[in-house]
């Protein structure tokens, strides 16, 4: 489904990825405020990653099966960027909300790993597990994670300018 969108307009994600990147920053640290709405939103953006991942999709497989291999990574890669781009929210909202985006990016990794075995075993959603799924998603929560440690620095200069200017 997502991937016949993206087929139209190869280089769309790349455009969204972007500007994920350029805005993440800034919302991250209005979010390191609210810590009940970066949860909900990332309760949200987890429950997406899921539907979106193992929704039935195509026939069921008739045996369980991994493709090994790397991604093809280029801007106009549509395939591979939407799999960059669906990890960074939840692991930039799990790195702002749990104030540990090292835990937050092994925390999106081992949830794109548990995925792809899931898609792996269960044969009837028609999804194929593939590592190089794997290998995107990882780099897309390594990406939110930088974007939540930017974020958490500019919050931490802030409190650190604030206590000086009070002291």
């Amino acid at each position: 489904m997502l991937s016949t969108v993206l087929a139209g307009v190869p280089w769309a994600a790349f455009v969204v990825l972007v500007a994920v990147v350029v805005v993440a920053p800034f919302v991250g640290v209005l979010l390191a405020r609210t810590p009940r709405t970066t949860t909900v939103l990332l309760v949200l953006a987890t429950l997406a990653v899921l539907g979106l991942t193992l929704y039935p999709d195509g026939d069921p497989s008739p045996a369980a099966t991994c493709s090994v291999g790397l991604p093809y990574l280029s801007p106009t890669a549509a395939e591979s960027v939407a799999n960059v781009l669906l990890f960074v929210p939840p692991a930039f909202l799990a790195g702002i909300r749990w104030r540990h985006p090292l835990v937050a990016v092994a925390a999106a990794s081992g949830l794109s790993a548990g995925i792809e075995a899931l898609q792996a075993v269960v044969l009837g959603i028609g999804r194929a597990c593939d590592t190089g799924d794997w290998v995107t998603n990882t780099i897309g929560a390594v990406v939110g994670c930088l974007l939540a440690f930017a974020a958490l620095t500019v919050v931490r200069r802030r409190c650190a300018r604030g206590r000086r200017v009070v002291a």
